[in-house]
């Protein structure tokens, strides 16, 4: 039989992404699928081929209500719906894992992780991009002290994109749709808490997008390290990766990620003299072998087996909580033109 008994919310694009995953998996059966456009449901019963027992619903509530096997929540609905979808899974007794981002607000995220803690119910939130090779290599890179003590970290995302449905309505659109996955990087990369960011956002000449689709943001950590942030879905040509080009360093060198292929770390020569600091060679740096499963089905991995482990995920909404808080910060600051404390 079966451990997880399932209820699919949002039946939408990124929907597909996880169904093709659990529904691979031996020890999932899906019990309910749940849109407010009913018909998507439908499509997803035969898309899937799901059992003919599996309810289709528009309502999270009625779903639950008619499906009380149900022991975990997928929510794939957006983000407006996450408190909705998260708080009902969780009061009514199951578990959640979902799409980022967590919650379109502070209030809404705190409330989350309010029910989780009062019901004892796990809720982890998709982190895709700290699940790759190259982000493991440096986290292990920066243990094994390769650039020394951290004093600074960069980033820059920078890709087009024309956008429909409900984020080509959404005014911080960068911030609150696709920086998350950044914010969460730097913070797995830095190992320590945001304190402060200032940001200013704003829509450039060749933007696609109806919202503010660029912005540039410094934060401070707890831990001294100064990160900076360029990113934008509105700039024409010259596209980074989608996981960002990265700059790290450290009182020793520099490790440098295009997000790609290319991994590389550059240190500084003992008992430097003249204008400049004096530097060794580029040395390449191989990439870690972190398994046949990347990105979202590393995560998807990650979120059962700390369900079956009875743990918390490394995504649990606990900790991507402080990287929310950048995002929800960024947008304070943008909006009223100031640093803020968070």
């Amino acid at each position: 039989m079966p451990r997880f008994k399932v209820i699919l919310a949002g039946c939408g694009g990124m929907a597909h992404r996880w169904m093709e995953y659990i529904t691979k998996r031996d020890d999932v059966e899906i019990v309910g699928l749940c849109d407010i456009i009913i018909e998507k449901a439908v499509e997803f019963t035969k898309k899937f081929n799901v059992s003919p027992n599996c309810g289709v619903y528009d309502d999270i509530k009625k779903a639950l209500a008619a499906c009380p096997q149900t022991n975990l929540v997928v929510d794939c609905t957006s983000s407006d719906a996450h408190e909705l979808i998260a708080t009902s899974a969780m009061n009514f007794g199951a578990d959640v894992i979902g799409e980022k981002p967590m919650a379109d607000t502070r209030a809404q995220a705190k409330n989350q992780i309010a029910v989780a803690d009062k019901t004892g119910k796990s809720y982890a939130v998709m982190q895709n991009r700290i699940y790759l090779p190259g982000m493991r290599t440096i986290r292990k890179a920066l243990s094994e002290n390769v650039a020394g003590k951290l004093g600074a970290v960069s980033s820059d995302f920078f890709v087009g994109v024309r956008l429909g449905g409900y984020r080509q309505l959404m005014e911080n659109i960068l911030l609150v749709d696709m920086s998350i996955h950044t914010f969460y990087q730097a913070r797995y990369i830095i190992g320590s808490n945001p304190v402060s960011v200032y940001c200013h956002e704003f829509n450039p000449p060749s933007s696609l997008l109806n919202g503010k689709a660029s912005a540039i943001a410094i934060f401070e950590f707890e831990n001294g390290v100064v990160y900076d942030y360029r990113g934008s879905w509105g700039m024409a040509g010259h596209n980074t990766s989608w996981e960002c080009d990265w700059r790290i360093c450290g009182e020793r060198g520099t490790i440098k990620w295009d997000g790609a292929e290319n991994l590389s770390v550059q240190t500084r020569k003992g008992g430097d003299t003249g204008f400049e600091i004096e530097l060794n060679e580029k040395e390449n740096i191989d990439f870690l072998d972190i398994g046949k499963n990347h990105g979202h089905e590393g995560c998807f991995d990650e979120m059962f087996n700390a369900l079956i482990e009875n743990r918390p995920a490394e995504t649990d909404c606990r900790d991507n909580y402080y990287a929310m808080n950048m995002v929800y910060g960024a947008v304070e600051s943008a909006k009223y033109g100031k640093k803020v404390l968070l």
